[in-house]
């Protein structure tokens, strides 16, 4: 093979995938379930009973975790859906922007600068500029990420260190 011929490749990706398969039978009231293409917190499961096409019907009522709307889905028990692969980290926040971006580290010194405040609930965003205080307090947040989204979902101010 000539040097001109030969691959580039751009880009690489391990090719993980954001949601796995499961059984609607076995999702659990607490867990996470993908309707409509958002994730979701299953807050109740009515099961229907096995009517003469065969199939109990799991109807899943559900809050999306990132805007906090109402979803339901109706899925036959014994089929696949997908539930959302769903991870928490602890931030410190830096700084916050005029446009309330944040500059957060974790305990490792790693920064994030590609997160904003908070747009739900519509109190939290100023909760947290109040109680960081442009820097005087410690202010820890929660980052909760499903589906390539991220968003601070809580906040906690600790004592400032002096």
């Amino acid at each position: 093979m000539s040097d001109s011929e030969q691959y580039h490749i751009e880009q690489t990706d391990a090719g993980a995938s954001d949601t796995i398969p499961c059984e609607a039978g076995q999702i659990k009231k607490g867990g996470y379930i993908m309707i409509k293409g958002k994730p979701c917190k299953v807050v109740n499961i009515s099961v229907s009973k096995t009517g003469k096409h065969g199939h109990a019907k799991c109807n899943f009522t559900a809050i999306d975790i990132f805007t906090g709307k109402k979803l339901e889905d109706m899925v036959p028990s014994t089929h696949g859906t997908t539930v959302p692969i769903v991870n928490r980290t602890e931030w410190e926040i830096i700084d916050i922007g005029e446009e309330g971006e944040l500059t957060l580290m974790d305990e490792g010194g790693n920064q994030k600068t590609d997160i904003n405040l908070p747009a739900f609930p519509e109190t939290m965003a100023q909760e947290i500029r109040d109680a960081w205080n442009d820097g005087e307090n410690q202010v820890n947040v929660t980052v909760q990420s499903a589906v390539g989204i991220e968003q601070v979902i809580a906040f906690k101010k600790t004592a400032a260190e002096s």
